[in-house]
């Protein structure tokens, strides 16, 4: 896997706020994904799901939102 920086993770301009935030929404796609019936949002590059949700993080097919409630969500699509 190549090397990524805080800096990469970008969507529609804004920036992903916290290292912290995108450990968080990595694991929680990387779960989600090494269940058998999980389907990728693009092609597989790597067969690790950490790795998996990592790139879908970084093109932008996942990404988080704030909601008026202390519980974050991310977006899944």
């Amino acid at each position: 896997m190549r090397h990524l920086a805080l800096e990469d993770f970008e969507l529609d301009g804004d920036k992903m706020d916290s290292l912290y935030r995108l450990v968080i929404i990595a694991a929680r796609r990387a779960v989600q994904l090494n269940k058998p019936a999980a389907r990728t949002l693009m092609a597989p590059v790597s067969k690790k799901p950490v790795t998996l949700a990592l790139e879908e993080i970084l093109d932008g097919k996942v990404w988080y939102r704030l909601d008026g409630e202390d519980e974050d969500e991310y977006d899944v699509g």
